[in-house]
């Protein structure tokens, strides 16, 4: 029989070990990204582009006037909030995160590629599936034609990643994300319809999950980082050239770093 010291040594034993499971979880980064400039947008016209009748029916009427089209690159609310940009801890390579990776989902819908940013990680998935038909065009009854293709940017240059068609509702691609060089440290991915020139996304590439993309009015928050100091990126396809912001933190065991990541 055991005694009763032996079964209390156990279970302060037992506790010992859970303890840095549950207790040790790391710090969170809070914040908001800013942009130092105002809002701007592409116009392309519906007419010049097959389907018009039909893409005027995606139901972001912001995105639309008429029988012109708006590609929304830079979206900047009344404080200086930038919407859709990405934040991520870059210092960190989680290996069990990479392998695990399922691939970066996006869709074709009324038009519109969703989401429009995004992440990517090298080696990795990127899948595309055609969501749209026109019921009410014999031509595209079965599908309407979309052509995603994808690019490897890294300063000026960019290099074509795939460029299939997608021509029936509920085709889909998969092909991986390849950069070459250590371009991932400097690149981003970018994804356009040959059919819709309108049709943009645009993904920033990631080796943890420690990443955002921010809401509406730029605020985010990273949970789960591990503490100690991290250099963290905010990062906009259109602004600031495209070029990475870097930033440095310091995240606590329980506690939230905060950040204001301007981007000039």
């Amino acid at each position: 029989m055991k005694s009763a010291l032996s079964v209390i040594l156990g279970v302060a034993a037992v506790a010992f070990i859970a303890t840095p499971f549950t207790a040790f979880a790391g710090g969170s980064i809070s914040g908001k990204v800013t942009f130092a400039g105002k809002s701007e947008h592409k116009e392309f016209s519906f007419a010049k582009f097959p389907n018009p009748k039909f893409c005027v029916k995606n139901p972001h009427k912001e995105l639309m006037d008429g029988d012109k089209r708006f590609l929304n690159t830079l979206e900047v609310g009344k404080d200086g909030g930038l919407k859709n940009a990405v934040v991520a801890v870059i210092d960190v390579v989680d290996q069990a995160f990479v392998d695990a990776y399922a691939g970066t989902e996006v869709v074709a819908e009324f038009c519109e590629f969703l989401p429009f940013t995004g992440v990517v990680v090298n080696n990795k998935s990127f899948k595309v599936e055609n969501h749209d038909a026109d019921a009410d065009d014999a031509k595209s009854a079965l599908g309407v034609l979309h052509n995603p293709h994808s690019f490897v940017v890294k300063g000026p240059s960019s290099a074509t990643g795939f460029n299939i068609a997608l021509a029936k509702k509920g085709d889909k691609l998969d092909k991986p994300v390849v950069f070459r060089g250590g371009a991932e440290k400097d690149g981003f991915y970018r994804l356009q319809c040959d059919q819709h020139e309108f049709m943009q996304g645009f993904y920033l590439p990631v080796s943890s999950p420690y990443f955002t993309v921010v809401k509406d009015d730029g605020s985010f928050e990273i949970k789960g980082v591990p503490a100690g100091k991290h250099k963290v990126v905010a990062w906009h396809p259109f602004a600031a050239k495209g070029k990475k912001v870097e930033f440095e933190v310091d995240v606590t065991e329980g506690g939230t770093a905060t950040l204001k990541a301007e981007i000039k």
